[in-house]
């Protein structure tokens, strides 16, 4: 699968506009972001971008700020080429440090993640990913049964697994996202994460201790109901890929449907990452 890079440099002096933009842009099939000084790096597959569209998505923020984009055409085969000149590792708090293949290990954090980088959302630089971490940092796993929704390279579900969960699910509906999951939970030594490829309609009929879903507003309220039915009484749920302002109050009200009961949240700039109790 070929991807379009688009380049974006902001002018900007507020960080909440620019995650606004990049909020936008994942509300239109953009799954990988990546931010550098003065703007940020968005990535789309080539057959889901549309030139009206975007320009149309992007006449609401104009007027915001000022912005501007290149576009490069990136291979899949030149992926991880661009990912290992960019991929740093990153360590939340003292106790998880991810890194890539490439990386030197740091075996005096408790949890140690391998990535390797490919065209898959979820290497914890996006502070939604960081965050969930922080939440299931906080949160029992030991002998749980998981659901991790939209796991992108499965670093969630990995971690999961690191912290004690029993049997861990992994749904993304990107091909990609579902071999990366493989590769990576075998990097991690990790062999009861089961990995499908699909969105809603391939969770299996099953009940959950715990569902994570880092995805964005608008797949989370559509799959919400479903997430509640196969969520067991007193089970909790993690969302994030949204802001708190009006996310979070949707999200909220959609949850409150199905007796999903509103817990807690971390934010970081205008992304929050919640917990919900059913």
């Amino acid at each position: 699968m070929n991807y379009y890079e688009l380049l974006f440099t902001t002018i900007t002096t507020e960080d909440y506009q620019q995650d606004l933009l990049i909020g936008a842009l994942g509300e239109i099939g953009f799954d990988t972001f990546e931010e550098i000084d003065l703007g940020f790096k968005a990535y789309i597959p080539v057959d889901d971008f549309n030139q009206q569209l975007l320009d149309e998505t992007l006449a609401a923020y104009r007027d915001m700020f000022t912005f501007s984009y290149d576009i490069t055409l990136i291979p899949q085969k030149n992926w991880n080429e661009v990912w290992e000149g960019n991929f740093e590792p990153i360590q939340i708090g003292a106790q998880v440090f991810v890194r890539a293949t490439f990386h030197e290990p740091k075996p005096e954090f408790p949890y140690e993640i391998v990535i390797d980088p490919k065209m898959a959302f979820g290497t914890g630089h996006h502070q939604t990913t960081a965050m969930m971490m922080g939440l299931m940092l906080e949160n029992d796993f030991a002998g749980k049964k998981v659901l991790d929704m939209g796991c992108g390279t499965g670093i969630l579900a990995i971690l999961a697994a690191k912290l004690g969960a029993e049997d861990i699910t992994a749904i993304d509906y990107d091909v990609v996202c579902y071999e990366s999951t493989i590769e990576n939970s075998a990097l991690n030594n990790i062999g009861n994460i089961k990995a499908l490829c699909g969105s809603k309609e391939v969770i299996p009929d099953e009940q959950y201790d715990i569902i994570l879903a880092n995805i964005n507003r608008n797949i989370l309220t559509d799959q919400m109901q479903r997430y509640a039915e196969t969520l067991k009484p007193g089970g909790e749920i993690y969302f994030s890929g949204f802001y708190e302002s009006p996310d979070l109050d949707i999200i909220t009200e959609e949850a409150r449907k199905y007796n999903l009961k509103y817990i807690t949240h971390k934010k970081d700039k205008e992304w929050v990452a919640a917990k919900f109790v059913l």
